[in-house]
């Protein structure tokens, strides 16, 4: 940007970070070659986003594609008790390397690196997004097909430090049944918009209750604004995942890659899609 910069882009042929946001995509590990990055975000906490992101990695994982989670949410990390890891990440000459599940699945989150998984992270803004940029330089992830990249919810520094460093291809927007949805969603597709970053679906966590007894589909949270939603933005439904307590416990105790349900199936076929694009 130039010293003499107005800030009004309009008439401007000067080329800069402010007018073209890839110019500030940040280089990767020498040895990393990841070759999709998928955003999980939301624009509130408390509707599933981590597990969508755990979710969308198994699914990736058994289409047989080299996966990936970088845990951008610093400050509420919980990737690694979802797949049950225990051991720590360390480092060598090239770089830091990630902790790998019982499947495979690649992994770099905050808790890998803390002595304690309790311990809190009260750092500022600026900080947790330098964390994001090192997670993504500094980590020797290898041959990635796809990386899945679990946001903190809202619209904050790390998400605007992720779109603006990692090359994401695409965002998966995680919501739940409620009035309130097409607001909060709408503030995350705006976003994404604004750095040109498509907006690959949306899927909507604790969607309803299936009664063990008859089958029937009990809508807790009332009745579902997802298909008003994804009409408003012109979006894609990727899935609707039910209130299921055996999840619940999966990600409890650390065994969510024993999930084995098909609420997912539109993330299967995105991943097809996004995969055939050009780099």
């Amino acid at each position: 940007m130039s010293e003499t910069c107005s800030h009004n882009c309009s008439g401007c042929e000067q080329t800069c970070a402010q007018r073209d946001p890839k110019s500030m995509i940040k280089p990767q590990n020498k040895k990393s070659n990841v070759k999709k990055v998928i955003g999980i975000v939301s624009g509130k906490g408390g509707v599933g986003k981590s597990l969508v992101t755990a979710l969308s990695a198994i699914a990736s994982n058994r289409m047989g594609y080299t996966t990936a989670i970088l845990d951008a949410d610093i400050t509420g990390p919980s990737i690694p008790h979802m797949f049950g890891q225990t051991e720590k990440a360390w480092g060598t000459e090239d770089g830091m390397l990630p902790v790998e599940t019982e499947t495979g699945i690649k992994t770099m989150s905050i808790n890998l690196i803390l002595d304690n998984e309790s311990d809190p992270v009260a750092w500022r803004g600026p900080i947790l997004g330098s964390v994001v940029e090192q997670f993504w330089q500094e980590v020797v992830w290898g041959d990635v097909d796809f990386m899945f990249v679990d946001m903190p919810p809202g619209t904050g520094d790390v998400m605007l430090t992720t779109f603006q460093s990692l090359p994401v291809d695409g965002i998966i927007v995680v919501t739940s049944p409620q009035d309130l949805v097409s607001m909060i969603v709408g503030k995350a597709v705006k976003m994404a918009e604004s750095m040109n970053i498509p907006v690959l679906g949306v899927i909507e966590n604790m969607s309803y209750l299936e009664c063990p007894d008859c089958g029937k589909k009990i809508e807790l949270f009332g009745k579902s604004h997802l298909q008003e939603t994804v009409d408003k933005y012109g979006l894609k439904i990727l899935g609707q995942i039910p209130i299921v307590p055996a999840i619940a416990e999966m990600a409890d105790n650390g065994t969510i890659e024993q999930f084995d349900k098909d609420y997912l199936d539109g993330i299967m076929t995105v991943l097809k899609e996004v995969s055939s694009e050009k780099a």
